[in-house]
């Protein structure tokens, strides 16, 4: 089976901050004025809609249990990506959040509750038809936890010294990856 060729059976998983948007250094994005696409992101979405059954995003949201800021703060930077996907037909089909501080709770990323909260959700999910893409290691070993095929980011860690074996490709960001994969939608 040739994983760069997904069709509508495939399901992609994706990390927010460092992925579709830009990441702020030790901190986090507050409200929908801080959101800022990655440039290529929207056109990559579109590729990606066009390809994948499903569209989930899968991230770790701290700022809230922090109480540096809210649920409704978080589901108002999400209807703004939302929204704005929608413009290039580019909509994720769920997101999913984990906002705790303990590293072991079992949805927090490299932890897979995630995975099995979208698959609770989408029962066709096929963990071994799926793609997690994230510019962190507890991305991969997210996706490596539920057997998904792997992508790296350099995004914000371009230094990560590759091969590494929880990373199956690299990619210099978001876009790139989509340019790997349109020309599946030849076929």
């Amino acid at each position: 089976m040739d994983w760069l060729k997904p069709d509508k059976t495939w399901t992609l998983f994706l990390d927010r901050d460092g992925v579709i948007n830009y990441e702020k250094v030790n901190d986090y994005i507050y409200n929908p004025g801080e959101f800022k696409f990655y440039e290529g992101v929207l056109e990559a979405m579109h590729i990606f809609r066009q390809l994948f059954g499903r569209i989930i995003l899968v991230t770790n949201q701290r700022g809230i249990e922090k109480g540096l800021m809210t649920v409704q703060n978080l589901e108002d930077i999400h209807h703004y990506m939302q929204s704005e996907l929608s413009k290039v037909d580019g909509v994720i089909d769920a997101i999913f959040y984990c906002s705790s501080l303990d590293d072991q709770h079992p949805n927090r990323k490299p932890q897979p509750g995630m995975a099995y909260q979208a698959r609770e959700k989408y029962p066709e999910i096929d963990f071994t038809r799926s793609v997690m893409v994230g510019n962190n290691l507890s991305d991969m070993y997210f996706g490596r936890n539920t057997g998904m095929k792997t992508v790296y980011v350099q995004t914000t860690h371009p230094d990560l010294p590759l091969p590494h074996p929880a990373v199956d490709l690299a990619c210099k960001d978001l876009l790139n990856f989509a340019k790997l994969l349109e020309p599946a939608l030849k076929w």
